[in-house]
């Protein structure tokens, strides 16, 4: 694809330099990959990153960090989001820059980048832009901040994928492992093994972070009070849906409908 090739010559062309880009250029690409690191930002919305074993989720005011080499590609379904991309040279300083991780951007991270909002293109060692944009990689392994854990994994088995898409867009029914199991003609030991085998998770677990990826689109893209979003993905408890939407994202409902400019 001449786009995909374009890209990745934009971004390895200068390997030392630190590129800056803003415009939304990895929208649904196919899965690839470069020679620098990747700091992607997300403001507006909810990003989607594919990789080749899960699925992330990237919420408003969070960014995800790639590292060198990783292949990825990136999707997202509202106009308004707002994607900042700064690509970095490989250089070897904390093993924070060897795992790809996904964290809220803090007060901190959120002034350097308003500081430097109008910067576009490569930046050289010998510029205090360089130097002002490898301190702002300094500053996101000494944050400990906690990752933001809602990671679905994916499979190529066919018939787990059905079963998946049978009960996703039923979110509001009283969905448990024995009524899946019976509706997709399996015992629950079979169904539970399949599940474990497959994705390395549990039917608990995975139906849990599904329902809270569809109330964080509902809170984004809805007017529907928290009350009706919890009704509407399946919980009949207002404090289990807050309680478990904080487990997973580390913030309450509330948090991230005002994160996200609702």
């Amino acid at each position: 694809m001449k786009i995909l090739s374009q890209l990745i010559n934009i971004v390895d062309q200068n390997p030392d330099s630190i590129l800056m880009m803003r415009q939304q250029t990895e929208q649904q690409l196919p899965a690839h990959q470069h020679d620098k690191a990747q700091l992607l930002l997300v403001y507006g919305g909810i990003a989607y990153l594919q990789t080749d074993a899960k699925d992330f989720y990237i919420p408003s005011n969070h960014y995800i960090w790639i590292p060198k080499n990783y292949p990825h590609n990136l999707m997202f379904n509202t106009q308004d989001l707002s994607i900042i991309n700064v690509y970095f040279p490989d250089k070897k300083t904390d093993s924070f820059y060897d795992e790809l991780g996904i964290y809220p951007v803090s007060k901190l991270l959120a002034e350097m980048l308003s500081f430097s909002e109008k910067w576009q293109g490569d930046y050289f060692k010998g510029s205090w832009e360089f130097e002002f944009l490898l301190t702002l990689k300094g500053v996101l392994s000494k944050e400990n901040l906690k990752k933001f854990s809602i990671q679905l994994p994916t499979t190529d088995d066919q018939k787990l994928n059905a079963i998946i898409g049978n009960f996703r867009n039923r979110l509001n029914e009283d969905l448990n492992l024995d009524t899946v199991a019976q509706q997709s003609g399996m015992s629950v030991r079979s169904l539970t093994r399949l599940f474990q085998t497959k994705l390395h998770i549990t039917f608990v677990q995975y139906l849990k972070m599904l329902r809270i990826i569809k109330a964080m689109e509902l809170i984004k893209d809805t007017g529907l009070n928290m009350t009706e979003i919890a009704y509407e993905i399946g919980y009949s408890n207002i404090s289990a849906f807050s309680n478990n939407f904080h487990q997973l994202t580390n913030m309450r409902p509330t948090q991230f409908k005002e994160m996200s400019g609702g």
